[in-house]
């Protein structure tokens, strides 16, 4: 784009689309306090309305960008689309892709109670606040509710009728397997915030405490776990609004064009406000090169500047990595200062683990495939390496035995419960 129109034309196009993306996740979450996303309606029009007018300039590079940010934000599935409708040509080939992979199912999963009151900002997803039919290509006004309107009324009931009261953060945090080290940290942590909290309160002076923090350690060691319980442990002691955590890694941050990193992230960090920003494998925001890592990095930074009272920072990766991440440069070092280092788990937590998977799926081992699978998960504590996946390794472990288990079960002529539920060794047949 050679001109400042274009590029403002542009910069609303990405921000439509961000903003569709952020209220499809919305509307999909099917819960009590989600409402239809408010002007999802206005969204979608701007959108198909930038859309249009960046293809009807008849340059393939905008084709090639607009593709490019529907690409990163919703998948391949119009692109294959357009790819099955080459006979047109291409604006009209991509405006009907879109159409038909991304604004129909907008329309056919927002169901449409045109009797709901406007005002009823706490309605469910399946009882439509709004009057009228979404504005995208695709939309018929009058259409009875759709199918995915009644599995979402369904599922909401569902989730009403069996919805238990929630655990604590710190009686999640103590149901944990191993980790003592951890937990003894995030309590320490919390009741130094807390304190802190409370002096603030009371008008006496008080330590300002950075509550940004490295995660460090090796996959599968429970750093996203935590981070998403010390979320939960912040907003019960007022020190953050929501206490949502939002997981991203450098392809949720990072776009492939000029100028966009930015606004990226900044829709992440929206998201994030008031609960924890956690970024998985951070050190890969900091590659060599040209790259658009580094406009990640000064965005969230100056998000960190910003709002110290309602934000939190988690950056999570392997310990080496992580700590010449955070040295590299002098803000991260300045605001990441204190450190939660991850252990890998013992042979006895990791067979606890195994333990806790049969029990939440209904599985029993028999006592031999007890014997085995402990020797299995021994040997592969005692010769782990730069691979060794901690929780994941027995995740991947368990899942390789019950589906052993389930071919020798299906072979059975009636297989009893009993049948269904018991490990035997012969299940482990892949380890051997």
């Amino acid at each position: 784009m050679s001109d400042n129109k274009n590029r403002d034309l542009f910069d609303d196009f990405f921000g439509s689309v961000s903003d569709l993306s952020d209220s499809l996740k919305k509307t999909a979450d099917f819960t009590q306090d989600i409402a239809k996303p408010t002007g999802l309606e206005d969204t979608i029009a701007r959108n198909q309305a930038g859309m249009t007018e960046l293809l009807g300039r008849g340059d393939s590079r905008l084709n090639d960008i607009v593709t490019d940010v529907y690409k990163d934000f919703f998948g391949n599935d119009f692109v294959d689309r357009f790819n099955d409708n080459k006979g047109a040509d291409a604006d009209t080939a991509l405006k009907n892709a879109i159409t038909n992979a991304l604004y129909a199912p907008v329309e056919n999963a927002l169901p449409r109670d045109t009797a709901a009151p406007a005002s009823d900002a706490t309605a469910l997803p399946d009882q439509n606040p709004s009057s009228g039919n979404p504005a995208g290509p695709s939309a018929a006004a009058g259409a009875a509710p759709s199918a995915a309107g009644d599995q979402a009324q369904a599922r909401t009931a569902e989730a009403q009728t069996e919805k238990k009261p929630e655990k604590s953060g710190m009686e999640q945090l103590e149901e944990l397997i191993g980790l003592d080290s951890i937990k003894h940290d995030v309590r320490e942590l919390v009741n130094l915030v807390k304190i802190q909290k409370l002096r603030e309160e009371k008008g006496l002076a008080y330590v300002p405490t950075s509550l940004h923090l490295v995660f460090a350690g090796n996959p599968g060691t429970g750093k996203t776990t935590v981070a998403r319980i010390l979320a939960q442990l912040y907003k019960e002691i007022g020190v953050l609004s929501k206490g949502q955590l939002v997981e991203v890694d450098r392809s949720g941050l990072v776009a492939g064009y000029v100028g966009q990193t930015a606004i990226k992230t900044q829709e992440k960090i929206k998201e994030a406000m008031g609960g924890v920003l956690f970024i998985d494998e951070a050190y890969a925001l900091n590659k060599e090169g040209p790259d658009y890592g580094q406009e990640a990095i000064d965005t969230i930074l100056k998000a960190m500047e910003d709002n110290r009272k309602d934000f939190v920072v988690i950056a999570a990766g392997y310990t080496e990595l992580m700590e010449r991440f955070i040295n590299s440069n002098p803000g991260l070092k300045s605001r990441f200062n204190k450190y939660l280092t991850f252990p890998d788990y013992t042979a006895e937590e990791m067979m606890a683990i195994f333990d806790i998977n049969c029990k939440k799926y209904s599985y029993t081992l028999s006592d031999e495939a007890r014997t085995a699978v402990e020797a299995l998960i021994r040997e592969r504590e005692a010769n782990k390496g730069e691979n060794f996946a901690n929780a994941r390794d027995v995740r991947n472990i368990f899942e390789a035995i019950i589906t052993n288990q389930a071919s020798r079960v299906a072979a059975l002529e009636n297989p009893s419960e009993e049948d269904i539920t018991t490990i035997l060794p012969e299940d482990l047949s892949d380890f051997s």
